[in-house]
């Protein structure tokens, strides 16, 4: 192990590097302490160069997107917290027989691709309309809602292993699960290939649109929160069983169980992440004594929750 070149990092990103960057900053709960690194890559060299970097140094690397659907601890994120730039923004759109293909970078929000796939008269990405986030945090949760799948339109994943090298990784070697995408240790997703089919402009935007509505009927709005804090279990719905359990409106200090829809923990009063994660553990006790199930987090738990 070599101590961390902190001039070469230094030399190499100027101001895209950050020490003790609050995550707080960047995350759709506005919570999390600092990461010890801070990064932003313009390109998968620099992925490669931080990579290099973090194995001499032993440090890990933490891929942070949009800051949605994840929970930082109070104390941060240890190692290197890599943010993707602009130019992972980029969409490029062609035809072939078997339907419309775009390359989206991984770091391209999830509405810019939902859009643009409308204007295109393309289906296949309406269930996707409010999903917050980039579309290489929805392929890494395996987005999903009201009957529709991320991973039902993935052709290729592209990005950068462990050892820093350039990859494609053809359908047949992803593999999805519910809420969860396959992906092996180190790799860095940089950007993924959507399959779409052209389809009548009206019923597609009347899918948009029914998406919309049904979002926005239950997404409680003003407090910052981090999407759907559990997994639906096999035959059941969480938001059902939660709010059935007595727990919507339920505290633990700043954090909150929505009135509106009981799967969502909102910050409603400057919450800290230990505040989120106890308020989830009640919820998982009370459901489990009223209804006999066990609910899983869909939200992930990054950083460091060693106990005091």
């Amino acid at each position: 192990m070599t101590p961390l070149d902190r001039q070469k990092l230094q030399d190499t990103f100027g101001a895209r590097l950050r020490f003790d960057e609050p995550l707080s900053r960047h995350t759709s709960f506005r919570i999390g302490g600092p990461a010890d690194v801070w990064v932003e890559v313009q390109n998968p060299s620099e992925i490669g160069l931080v990579q290099k970097i973090g194995v001499a140094a032993s440090l890990p690397i933490f891929v942070l997107g949009g800051g949605t659907n994840l929970l930082v601890s109070d104390r941060g994120v240890r190692g290197i917290v890599v943010h993707l730039g602009r130019p992972f923004q980029q969409l490029e759109w062609w035809q072939n027989g078997n339907g419309q293909h775009v390359r989206a970078g991984a770091a391209v929000p999830f509405k810019k691709v939902v859009t643009e796939s409308i204007h295109r008269e393309l289906t296949g990405l309406e269930f996707a309309e409010g999903i917050p986030g980039s579309v290489g945090g929805g392929l890494l949760m395996n987005a999903g809602a009201f009957g529709g799948e991320i991973s039902r339109v993935v052709t290729s994943v592209e990005g950068v292993d462990a050892c820093g090298q350039q990859r494609r990784l053809p359908r047949s070697e992803l593999h999805f699960e519910y809420r969860f995408f396959d992906l092996q240790a180190g790799f860095v997703v940089t950007h993924l290939e959507l399959l779409l089919q052209p389809g009548d402009h009206a019923a597609i935007v009347a899918k948009r649109d029914d998406a919309k509505r049904r979002r926005e009927k239950h997404q409680p709005l003003g407090y910052p929160n981090a999407g759907s804090v559990f997994k639906n279990p096999p035959g059941h719905f969480a938001g059902r069983l939660i709010e059935s359990a007595g727990c919507k409106g339920q505290r633990r200090g700043g954090a909150m169980v929505s009135a509106q829809h009981a799967n969502f923990i909102v910050n409603a009063d400057n919450a800290m992440a230990a505040d989120v994660r106890g308020l989830m553990d009640d919820v998982v006790r009370r459901v489990f004594e009223i209804h006999g199930v066990t609910l899983e987090p869909e939200i992930r738990l990054v950083g460091d929750w060693s106990p005091t």
